[in-house]
């Protein structure tokens, strides 16, 4: 696939990512339990917990994203000589 091709597609990806966000409420029975008898009082603890929670969520992700960049620019192939012969193939 040619890189501009690549690029392109993740541009897309990436847009429909982010144009797809919703709020999610990632809380446990205990946590939501909690949160709702804190809300009553008033008080901001909910979003608090909320967005530690979605942070946790995305640590790992972004852990496996960094190692996948160190593999790739560690690991990649340059200026490999193919010895490719110069003469036609006759492939009949």
């Amino acid at each position: 696939m040619k890189k501009g091709l690549k690029i392109f597609l993740f541009v897309i990806a990436f847009a429909f990512t982010a144009l797809s966000y919703q709020p999610v409420k990632a809380q446990c029975a205990i946590c939501a339990a909690n949160v709702a008898s804190n809300v009553k009082d008033g008080s901001k603890t909910a979003d608090g917990l909320n967005h530690g929670i979605m942070y946790l969520l995305g640590a790992p992700y972004i852990a496996a994203v960094a190692l996948g960049i160190i593999w790739y620019k560690k690991y990649r192939r340059k200026n490999v000589d193919l010895n490719m012969r110069s003469e036609k193939l006759n492939l009949n």
